[in-house]
């Protein structure tokens, strides 16, 4: 059987969004590119959660980050994030909320 879905691939994406506070960061980034602290401060939690939660979230390839000095700033990666605020994760889509 040919495996259409990209079992393993989807999988990965789908534990990736699978944790509350994960989705609450793929919402912030919504509005663009942050840093950890400012996704931190928006989110009320702590730099080390969110931290940990973008490298699961960039490990899925659902993230991207780029370095600008002293700061990582995070993003959709452009690979996932289709038009009209839906993520394309090639198993499925999720549509996400209005900014």
């Amino acid at each position: 059987m040919k495996d259409q879905l990209q079992s393993s691939k989807c999988a990965i994406s789908l534990k990736a969004i699978g944790d509350p506070e994960r989705l609450k960061i793929i919402q912030c980034l919504q509005l663009g590119p942050m840093h950890v602290g400012a996704i931190a401060d928006v989110l009320d939690a702590e730099i080390a959660n969110v931290s940990h939660h973008l490298q699961t979230l960039k490990h899925a390839a659902l993230v991207e980050v780029k370095k600008q000095g002293k700061f990582a700033f995070y993003s959709l990666s452009a690979e996932v994030l289709a038009e009209n605020d839906v993520l394309e994760l090639g198993c499925c889509r999720l549509q996400l909320g209005k900014k």
